[in-house]
């Protein structure tokens, strides 16, 4: 029911405005006094309704006008706010649904990368691979500039926090909480080039979390749940180990994480309760079969239908699809 919220208030948000000029022009016309015949019905508050309606919607009406200067005045004027409003709901509306279509553009992408919905143990691993480095930073300067593009469409549009993700598991503030998450494990404890640009993408995507909550006039949750409490923290980094991330563990490794989360969660706690959107666990809570897996699956049946092919790239089973299949090896 929430996916109907956004495009329906959008909806009802122009209805609103059109109504208020016309009831705000119609009173204009009631203070003048008698400013307006009406051959149906004796001149009055209706009437002056009537005239409003007409004048917003250029209907130009030959059962009732204007019979003083300063009502044709007003009439023209209102004509041209009209005219005004139409212009405004004909470019507000393109703006904010191309806004929202690339908001959801990288969304869409992050699926296949850190799993529906997106976990910071999913996008590490499936990124631990050759020239793992190189793509994970590429991901991450991506979602710098997707986070500086949200940061800036949702506060001229607010309304467009409201507006859902295709997927009921996916939506904006579980991907960028994702990114974060991930910026901050990589900043406190693996190894890698990557964390300076982490750095980057972190402040970024803090940046545009922290000034959405304020947009909606939301406090930061200091009391929620912990999301990665000590027994998830040492499983996450035995996934990380065990898919091949050189991960960093000293004895201030969990501190400097526990750190980083308070920089960003208590605003992500309250977007979450606000929006009703659930923030994504930093490692899967059960299997799930992510929305582009049946690709993969074609594209490895056709693999094996060649497998002359499948040498020619190598011995060992370096392939992504491969990869990406032992990944979900239950379904």
């Amino acid at each position: 029911m929430f996916s109907f919220y956004g495009p329906l208030s959008l909806i009802l948000l122009m209805a609103f405005w059109a109504t208020l000029i016309l009831f705000g022009f119609g009173l204009i016309y009631f203070s003048l006094g008698a400013s307006f015949w009406d051959s149906r019905e004796r001149a009055g508050l209706l009437s002056d309704l009537y005239m409003s309606g007409a004048a917003i919607f250029t209907l130009g009406p030959e059962d009732a006008g204007p019979t003083t200067p300063l009502a044709r005045m007003l009439v023209v004027l209102e004509a041209g706010t009209g005219f005004a409003f139409l212009a405004v709901i004909m470019g507000y509306f393109p703006v904010l649904y191309g806004a929202f279509s690339r908001r959801e553009v990288n969304i869409s992408l992050l699926d296949a990368r850190a799993g529906s919905p997106p976990t910071a143990a999913e996008l590490m691993r499936r990124h631990a691979h050759d020239d793992a480095e190189e793509s994970l930073t590429t991901l991450l300067v991506e979602w710098e500039r997707w986070s500086a593009e949200l940061l800036e469409s949702h506060i001229s549009f607010p309304l467009l926090c409201y507006f859902r993700s295709q997927h009921t598991n996916q939506s904006w503030l579980s991907a960028l909480t994702s990114i974060l998450d991930t910026c901050a494990l990589l900043i406190a404890g693996v190894q890698g080039h990557e964390a300076r640009q982490a750095q980057l993408t972190f402040a970024m995507a803090r940046h545009a979390l922290v000034d959405l909550s304020q947009v909606v006039s939301l406090r930061p949750v200091e009391e929620a749940p912990d999301r990665l409490p000590h027994a998830r923290y040492e499983q996450l980094y035995g996934l990380l180990c065990q898919g091949g991330v050189s991960v960093c563990r000293d004895n201030n490794s969990e501190n400097r994480l526990s750190e980083m989360r308070k920089l960003y969660e208590p605003y992500a706690e309250a977007l979450s309760a606000h929006f009703q959107m659930p923030l994504p666990p930093w490692i899967a809570e059960k299997p799930h079969k992510d929305n582009w897996l049946t690709v993969a699956k074609v594209r490895a049946r056709a693999e094996k239908a060649n497998p002359q092919t499948t040498k020619a790239a190598g011995e060992t089973r370096s392939s992504a699809v491969d990869l990406l299949l032992d990944d979900h090896h239950d379904f």
